[in-house]
């Protein structure tokens, strides 16, 4: 079982930057894939980056390829996604997600965690 927290969340001005975070109490997820996810209200769940196994090959978004990446932190297990020039459209909450393959669609992982609010004011 691994347990996700995602952390980094909360109200920024538009054009500010933010770093989520994602991370498994005790246990390492080196070797899972992540994925980060949205969904902002009365809207469906959208993929927005996913990193592999120990780092290898990441995908992100078109919608938000320019301005946001996926990283992450074996040393530290943790997963990171950050996000910059951040507008009212990326308002949601972020879910963090493991898995055993780099994948876009949710429905790859098996691990998700309870998410972190991204609230973005114009």
């Amino acid at each position: 079982q691994v347990q996700l927290v995602e952390s980094g969340g909360g109200t920024v001005q538009a054009g500010d930057s933010l770093r989520l975070s994602c991370s498994t109490s005790g246990r390492s997820f080196s070797g899972y894939a992540v994925g980060w996810f949205r969904q902002a209200p009365g809207k469906e769940r959208m993929f927005v980056a996913a990193i592999g196994r120990w780092g290898y090959g990441t995908t992100v978004a078109d919608s938000v390829k320019d301005r946001f990446a996926i990283s992450r932190d074996n040393a530290k297990n943790a997963v990171y996604l950050q996000m910059n020039s951040l507008n009212a459209e990326d308002t949601a909450d972020y879910y963090c997600a493991a898995g055993g393959l780099l994948a876009t669609s949710g429905s790859s992982y098996h691990y998700w965690g309870q998410g972190t609010q991204v609230t973005v004011s114009s």
